[in-house]
């Protein structure tokens, strides 16, 4: 029987996003109530949610369109679906503290430690800690993040993405820029807030799954990613 673990953060009213993104709204539209036509009931359970939010919140895939004006053809609904159906390895860089960076050597060290190799094709994803220690607090935005070095190291490899515990794959305003134009230029992916990657941690590698909504031009969506063990 295969072993199912959830990746994904939950998606409500109010949570945190990236800055300068929407905020998440999420209101009741219809009730169950309402469409039974019972004007006196005592209860108000939903029935429809109307929600309101951009594709880049919560656990969420970039498209290649996202990362600079040149790659605006590559939109989420033309990407390929086997770049978000792939084998998986997870990293453990949960030493790491706020803004810190990930260097190509390290994320070397850490695969050496778990005895794995970068394989053309995977999905990395690079456990810090971050969410556990930090979500909804003040210093949710400082988390750790990759090199553009690092970036350019994963791409040559021929990875088809990386995934982070953050809201972004480099630090703000140090490397994130430039991660984000080194994955459109070699044509792949990240992930931003993953949860659960303390899970994967020592257990080799997995299928990883993180199917993305088809959305008609999207630069990015959210997804209900998990990591699947056979055993």
């Amino acid at each position: 029987m295969s072993e199912i673990i959830d990746l994904s953060q939950d998606i409500f009213s109010g949570m945190p996003v990236y800055k300068g993104l929407p905020e998440v709204k999420m209101n009741v539209y219809a009730t169950h109530e309402e469409w039974d036509g019972d004007i006196d009931a005592k209860t108000s359970t939903p029935s429809v949610y109307k929600l309101e939010f951009g594709e880049h919140t919560g656990t969420h895939v970039d498209s290649l369109s996202h990362m600079a004006r040149e790659h605006k053809e590559k939109s989420i609904d033309t990407m390929p679906l086997s770049m978000f159906y792939t084998e998986g390895i997870c990293l453990d860089f949960s030493y790491k503290g706020l803004q810190e960076l990930i260097s190509s050597e390290e994320i070397e060290e850490a695969c050496a430690n778990e005895g794995l190799k970068i394989k053309k094709g995977d999905t990395v994803l690079l456990f810090t800690d971050h969410y556990r220690k930090n979500y909804g607090k003040n210093d949710w935005a400082k988390g750790p993040g990759i090199t553009s070095e690092a970036a350019l190291w994963l791409g040559n490899i021929g990875i088809a993405a990386f995934g982070v515990e953050t809201m972004s794959p480099g630090v703000p305003s140090i490397s994130n820029k430039e991660v984000h134009h080194i994955c459109g230029e070699l044509g792949f992916t990240h992930y931003e807030n993953m949860i659960n990657l303390h899970l994967l941690i020592g257990r080799g590698r997995f299928r990883f799954i993180g199917l993305p909504l088809k959305i008609r031009g999207g630069t990015g969506s959210p997804v209900r990613a998990v990591a699947v063990f056979e055993n």
